[in-house]
């Protein structure tokens, strides 16, 4: 039988989400500065996080073999990615995920599908990240407008209320927190930009509304998934926010759309191709 949703107490909810906020910020932005293997691992492993909460979300078996087929995809591409084979390292986990489906069965599209937002929650961002400077800055601007987006979302939606964005799915979100999260992240995508010198500010700015609006739509895509297994968090990892994939589920949608942008434009430096209009 699904568990009861509880509701949310809003001022313990805002100091564990502020705690674990100066945690993780710095830990993510420390490893961006450095590049390289660094962050590639700190992805990796998060990707790993995500992929094992995904069992427990949607009950999956043969989670042993699960684990380890999705696993090696996602620290296989993570290895080629750093290598400069990102190519490669996107259809090894496709590889991997189809791979996934026989492990699994009975509950192949679930089993697949848990693969393929781990990898997206992973392994975009570390191709983006490349070793430019460049990479540094779309790593920057990507966690820019994600998490202003989640801010603003926040607090604009605790103020002014409103109608509900999507009350069966989750009934806590309303439309006035979701244009203030999208204006927010757009506002802060476009900073960033200015700070680094980047010219064509007005494209700048659309992108980051749409990957503002897209990161959006994979929160209420995993907040669906939750309703559908009858639980409130994917774990009890992070204090405030669930597990890392409650925490990252936006920021697998909009990375993976940015990288999908950067690699259409200029696959031999997707950070360029993100960026530079």
């Amino acid at each position: 039988m699904p568990r009861t949703l509880t509701p949310v107490n809003f001022g313990a909810d805002l100091k564990h989400r502020t705690l674990s906020a100066l945690v993780l910020v710095p830990l993510v932005l420390a490893a961006a500065f450095l590049g390289g293997i660094a962050f590639a691992i700190l992805w990796v492993l998060a990707g790993l996080a995500i992929l094992h909460e995904w069992t427990g979300l949607a009950r999956l078996d043969h989670r042993r073999a699960y684990l380890g087929i999705g696993g090696l995809a996602i620290a296989g591409g993570g290895a080629l990615i750093v290598a400069g084979e990102a190519a490669y390292a996107f259809s090894l986990v496709a590889i991997g995920a189809a791979a996934c489906t026989f492990a699994v069965p009975r509950q192949s599209g679930w089993a697949m599908g848990g693969v393929l937002v781990a990898a997206s929650a992973a392994l975009p961002v570390v191709a983006l990240r490349g070793t430019s400077q460049l990479g540094l800055v779309a790593v920057l601007f990507l966690c820019a407008v994600v998490w202003a987006t989640d801010i603003l979302a926040y607090f604009s939606g605790r103020a002014l209320g409103g109608a509900k964005l999507w009350p069966r799915v989750s009934p806590n979100k309303t439309w006035s927190g979701a244009i203030g999260g999208t204006l927010g992240g757009a506002l802060a995508g476009v900073i960033v930009a200015a700070l680094a010198g980047l010219p064509a500010l007005w494209v700048i700015a659309g992108l980051a509304l749409l990957l503002s609006i897209v990161s959006q739509l994979g929160d209420l895509a995993e907040s669906a998934a939750k309703r559908l297994f009858g639980v409130k968090d994917a774990s009890r990892l992070i204090p405030g926010h669930g597990g890392l994939l409650d925490r990252l589920d936006g920021f697998a949608a909009a990375s993976l759309v940015a990288a999908g942008i950067a690699f259409v434009r200029a696959a031999a430096d997707p950070a360029a191709g993100l960026l530079l209009w």
